[in-house]
């Protein structure tokens, strides 16, 4: 059983910054696939960007070159920085991790992109 509670998600302006941090705990951590998703008003829920349990990455076409995903097995996090955000990005992200079936979501975190 691995719990997940995502932070770091706001109002921001086009142009700006967030930081999504995801805080793991009730499991061994390293041995997952983490990834961020993100669920937009009206459309399903799709992967932004995901690392595997040997630090390879997988992003979603449109946050290429603009979002970063990273893990901290010893702390038992992982994050998503997020540059250059624009209006399209705003949705709810939620972080997940998963091993073999076992799969788990955190309750997610609002980001939205707004002038």
């Amino acid at each position: 059983q691995v719990q997940l509670v995502e932070s770091g998600g706001g109002l921001v302006q086009p142009g700006g910054s967030l930081r999504l941090s995801c805080a793991a705990s009730g499991s061994i951590f390293r041995a997952y696939t983490v990834g961020w998703y993100r669920q937009a008003p009206g459309k399903q829920r799709e992967l932004v960007a995901e690392i595997t349990t040997g630090g390879s990455t997988v992003y979603e076409d449109s946050v290429k070159g603009r979002f970063t995903i990273s893990r901290d097995n010893a702390k038992n996090t992982a994050n998503l920085q997020m540059n250059s955000l624009k209006p399209e990005d705003t949705a709810v992200y939620y972080c997940n991790c998963r091993r073999g079936v076992f799969s788990y979501w955190g309750q997610g975190t609002q980001v939205t992109v707004s002038s």
